[in-house]
């Protein structure tokens, strides 16, 4: 289980897969997520790039912290990790709360980043994700993965989803039951809580890598009002939208997130 050691000691659990010779591609995971996540895409990702799998601080298995920390902090693990590793240029792929990381990244070591996707991801949060964030919190406050779920998913996925898959999600429901334990809810309050002030939007000009913006049409967390002032502001970006997706594109339909983002990422190789 590769770590790699922080300059406060802390430790960030990392997994990496596919030939040397391929572009490097850091995926940045979902606010809920981990490398685990990914399992099921590792062999198609891998066809093609260099595949590096993070946990964020408070993820996974990388180390979890004691007090409330910004979520600016992830991007200063990256900048190591990526010197660390001998990475002169990465793409990266951040999904929704990754994407907040990577467009911090892509701004801040702007020398390093070939190409970006950003897939459900804003610019900054306004009073609505705000309200959510706090209704999360207010979930994880149960310390029942059962409760988490009925409490918190259906914000998540799209209605489309959920009538044509609802019997899948019913027994993600009784997973969830059994994986989240009090030190991941704990977790996960201090990830909800780093990004309360993020708002960047005024910034995003500075983004000088080609970048995707990958949105869905039934998104209620990341709609598309929201991407549409990235999509204004990020000087080289394409735009596409998945149909029939909420926020959950990457698992609604992988198909098209997963051509969208390899078609891409190579296109800037």
């Amino acid at each position: 289980m590769p770590r790699i050691t922080m300059r406060d000691n802390k430790k960030i659990y990392y997994e990496i897969y596919g030939d040397k010779k391929n572009p490097v591609l850091f995926v940045l995971n979902g606010i809920m997520m981990s490398t685990l996540s990914w399992k099921d895409f590792i062999e198609k990702f891998t066809k093609f790039f260099r595949l590096v799998l993070v946990d964020f601080r408070d993820q996974g298995q990388s180390d979890y912290m004691e007090e409330q920390y910004d979520i600016k902090i992830h991007s200063e693990d990256l900048n190591e990790m990526v010197e660390k590793l001998d990475f002169s240029k990465i793409n990266i792929l951040g999904l929704s709360y990754g994407g907040q990381v990577a467009e911090i990244f892509a701004i801040e070591h702007h020398e390093k980043v070939q190409s970006l996707v950003l897939a459900n991801t804003v610019g900054r949060i306004n009073s609505y994700l705000s309200e959510l964030g706090e209704a999360w919190k207010e979930a994880a406050n149960t310390g029942d993965g059962e409760k988490f779920f009925k409490l918190a998913i259906p914000f998540i996925y799209s209605d489309y989803f959920y009538n044509n898959n609802l019997e899948w999600l019913k027994r993600r429901q009784k997973t969830f039951k059994k994986l989240l334990t009090e030190k991941w809810f704990e977790g996960f309050k201090r990830l909800a809580s780093s990004n309360t002030e993020f708002n960047i939007i005024d910034e995003v000009h500075k983004i000088s890598a080609p970048t995707l913006l990958l949105a869905s049409d039934k998104d209620i967390i990341t709609p598309l009002e929201e991407v549409n002032e990235l999509h204004k502001r990020i000087p080289d970006n394409e735009y596409i939208i998945i149909k029939n997706a909420g926020h959950a594109s990457v698992l609604e339909k992988p198909k098209e997130f997963l051509t969208a983002v390899i078609g891409f990422v190579l296109k800037n190789n």
